[in-house]
């Protein structure tokens, strides 16, 4: 198995799912550099990375932007059919991709992808569909844990 991409939900999944409204409007939410730094590293193996998010917060398209990740899907309830077009654009085959979710709407992009995770607090009916269940919460260190996985397991990169 080579998975040469990962595509992330973001809301429960780069983020604790939470988000905050301050005084004036604007929304917040915290993304851990746990994550981060695991991206940065898969991405200069040679890993391609998607967000794919049911929101269409301005706060995707700024991660995405501070982590260099062109393929970006906002306001996609659809995330299997986002999931499709991410790995038609790059040319990657579904099994070649990997899926990070959390929730209901996240489950037929989890059942379409090569390999699954979600975070350890993901809902529980997801939890019992997918490959790796990470110990991180999201929002906590889940992505970058499973990358480390995918890693350890020399599932991961651009080289086989």
């Amino acid at each position: 198995m080579r998975i040469r991409a990962v595509a992330l939900d973001v809301d429960g999944v780069l983020t604790d799912g939470t988000f905050t409204w301050a005084a004036g409007g604007e929304e917040a939410k915290r993304f851990s550099y746990r994550d981060v730094m695991g991206i940065s590293l898969a991405s200069k193996a040679g890993v391609v990375f998607s967000l794919i998010s049911g929101e269409a917060s301005p706060l995707v398209d700024r991660f995405a932007k501070k982590m260099g990740i062109t393929a970006v899907y906002k306001g996609r309830k659809d995330k299997e059919a986002a999931l499709l077009e991410f790995a038609a654009a790059h040319n990657f085959s579904l099994k070649e991709v990997c899926f990070i979710g959390d929730d209901v709407n996240d489950l037929a992009a989890l059942a379409s992808a090569g390999y699954s995770a979600a975070p350890a607090d993901a809902y529980a009916k997801v939890r019992t569909v997918v490959d790796y269940v990470a110990r991180a919460n999201g929002g906590h260190g889940a992505v970058r844990e499973t990358l480390d996985h995918l890693a350890e397991k020399d599932f991961l990169g651009a080289d086989n």
